[in-house]
């Protein structure tokens, strides 16, 4: 249970890999013989259609965000976790080599802010497109190194947005957008990626994933295109020979 209600899919998987971590410390030290968390298994996700902007969209999107324009395109062009994105400083960020360099997490738990390590327990870098560079040093603009590039109106951490009301809800009305949640711009970005021809495997590692079978799974469907091409590449392979 999680404020009185149960836990979804996801923090049911995420608790027990919790559990089966300390159960496999015990049992690298001899304190137990095996793990019994290996017999237990957890409900799988339901997948949701994926939604997916078009790239008019998502500058459409960022446009009406006002001061979190660069916010909304790094989350749409760059597939940074909002815990990613809100723990960025200029110190992040390399204009030169055009990569955005992603070392901590930011999770509200409650009233506070507990920063550690990315998702995945791994530093990654992202690409940053040419589109985003003006908007994002307007917003790093006179920051010392240290400071959030994001912030609430008190300089803190930003709380996740909500779809009904406030800043996030506006900027969808007012770009003629259907209701979405900020973590499914992750989904944009993956499909703005395919659609630019990256593989599965730097889809991979600009999201985050700790493998490409994982990004496969959620993404199955952007690499639809590249099935038909095999099919086809197959069929004239037949015919030529």
């Amino acid at each position: 249970m999680r404020n009185g209600r149960p836990l979804s899919p996801t923090g049911k998987a995420y608790a027990l890999q919790c559990i089966h971590n300390i159960l496999a410390d015990a049992v690298r030290d001899g304190l137990i013989p095996t793990n019994p968390a290996l017999e237990v298994k957890v409900p799988p996700k339901v997948r949701k259609n994926a939604r997916y902007l078009t790239i008019q969209e998502l500058r459409s999107l960022a446009a009406a965000a006002g001061q979190y324009e660069a916010l909304i395109l790094i989350l749409g062009a760059c597939g940074l976790r909002w815990g990613e994105a809100i723990a960025l400083t200029p110190a992040d960020i390399d204009f030169l080599r055009r990569r955005i360099s992603i070392t901590k997490n930011a999770v509200w738990v409650g009233t506070k802010v507990e920063v550690g390590s990315p998702k995945t327990w791994e530093n990654r870098t992202v690409p940053i497109p040419e589109f985003l560079i003006p908007p994002l040093d307007k917003a790093m603009r006179g920051k010392p190194p240290s400071a959030l590039i994001f912030t609430n109106r008190n300089g803190g951490y930003l709380k996740r947005p909500s779809t009904r009301d406030g800043w996030w809800a506006r900027a969808l009305k007012d770009a003629a957008i259907e209701p979405l949640t900020a973590h499914e711009l992750r989904h944009t970005c993956a499909s703005l990626a395919v659609r630019a021809g990256a593989s599965v495997k730097a889809l991979q590692a600009m999201l985050g994933h700790r493998s490409a079978a994982m990004t496969l799974d959620v993404y199955a469907d952007l690499f639809d295109d590249e099935l038909d091409s095999v099919a086809a590449a197959l069929s004239a392979l037949a015919e030529n020979s």
